[in-house]
């Protein structure tokens, strides 16, 4: 009987370093769309996730070096693009893709994290209406963000000058494209802040190109900047096509260079022309006013209290004299009667007055105690009684008591 040929036995290592050798030969560089899920991030600065179908799902994995150069944020749900190759990772016997570049499906990179960033700037409220500062009436001194070489310095001197020339313009010079420019506008700006003589405005500007030309004032530290100086901020960034985050973030924004030296400080002429009509305006005003206290002074001199002070007092004397004539009369009349009232009760108390009775050949006797004597059984031989009639008071000794029946009236 014959014997079976000995197989070859592989080690799990040769077989995983076989699997990963194929696998590097094949997919060296491939295209993969999907749908981002399970994204993660930890410290180190790789960034995993995984790419799904409707029938299938592979790991990816994007390396520190490039996830720092992407230009927007990969999160869940999102459908893209990515080139890479494929590797294994022999510890665990999976495969995963290794990218290289992605890419938003349908929308390019700049402008998904032109989106993703403003809403993010968003939610945190910097764009709302309430956190805006106003710009000064009439500007002393302003400082203005650009590159000093550019265009937009130009055009918004130009404007500037022609309508208010009595300020003062310091040009802050930064780079407003390309690699650092983001860094150099919003150092610029934390300068303006800095400042010795600090601006009434910080103009932030340049003029338009396409969406990577003006970069720069999408990032997030420009935006930054803008919304933290203390400063009003005008943003003329671009055309008037042109919406950038520091637009939406500054305190106004206007449409061109050359606008924002508009909404900045308003036209000689027009602000001579209303100085002009506001001085006809209190003219007119203050004469009215003149003319009308003039006319109050007239009346009031031509009354007769002005004319003829003495005549008020001389009336008023009268009046008093009257009034005194009239309060004598009245004393004397109150008097009068108070005099007769008085004569009246006296006869009547003298009417009832017990002594009066004396006058008519009456008198009272009393005892030796002043108690009246009423009848004969009072007293008795002996008794001291005293006797009062009209014009004095006897004393005598009783001698004797006589008793008298009380006459008898007829019927």
């Amino acid at each position: 009987m014959a014997r079976s040929p000995k197989p070859n036995v592989l080690s799990v290592t040769r077989l995983s370093q076989a699997i990963k050798s194929k696998l590097n030969e094949e997919f060296t560089s491939v295209w993969v769309g999907g749908e981002i899920s399970s994204v993660t991030q930890p410290s180190s600065g790789h960034i995993y996730l995984s790419l799904k179908d409707k029938n299938a799902q592979i790991n990816a994995i994007i390396w520190r070096s490039d996830a720092q150069s992407l230009k927007f944020e990969p999160t869940n749900g999102l459908e893209v693009v990515c080139r890479g190759s494929v590797d294994t990772y022999p510890q665990r016997g999976t495969y995963q893709l290794i990218i290289r570049q992605i890419q938003p499906k349908g929308i390019g990179s700049l402008e998904l994290a032109l989106r993703q960033l403003r809403q993010k700037l968003s939610n945190e409220g910097l764009f709302d209406a309430e956190r805006k500062k106003q710009l000064p009436r009439f500007p002393k001194h302003i400082a203005v963000v650009t590159s000093p070489t550019g265009a937009a310095i130009r055009d918004f001197l130009q404007v500037l000058v022609r309508r208010w020339n009595k300020i003062r313009v310091t040009v802050v010079p930064a780079k407003v494209q390309g690699a650092g420019s983001a860094e150099e506008v919003a150092e610029a700006i934390r300068l303006c802040d800095e400042m010795s003589e600090t601006p009434d405005a910080i103009v932030v500007t340049r003029g338009g190109g396409s969406m990577e030309d003006l970069w720069s004032f999408n990032s997030e530290v420009v935006v930054r900047a803008i919304a933290d100086s203390t400063i009003p901020v005008i943003s003329g960034v671009g055309h008037e096509i042109d919406v950038t985050l520091a637009d939406l973030v500054a305190d106004v924004r206007a449409l061109t260079p050359s606008e924002a030296a508009e909404r900045l400080v308003p036209k000689l002429s027009d602000v001579t022309g209303w100085l002009e009509s506001t001085h006809q305006r209190m003219t007119l005003s203050l004469t009215g006013s003149i003319r009308h206290a003039r006319q109050q002074l007239d009346a009031l001199a031509s009354r007769t209290v002005i004319t003829q002070p003495l005549d008020r007092i001389r009336q008023s004397a009268m009046e008093v004299d009257f009034l005194e004539s009239r309060m004598h009369r009245a004393i004397f009349q109150r008097i009068n009667g108070l005099d007769q009232e008085l004569k009246q009760m006296a006869a009547r108390m003298d009417a009832i007055n017990p002594l009066s009775v004396l006058a008519r050949g009456y008198s009272l006797t009393t005892d030796s105690s002043g108690n009246l004597l009423r009848s004969c059984n009072a007293a008795k031989p002996g008794d001291k009684i005293t006797t009062r009639v009209a014009d004095g008071v006897l004393t005598s000794v009783v001698d004797n008591v006589t008793f008298e029946k009380p006459e008898t009236k007829l019927d």
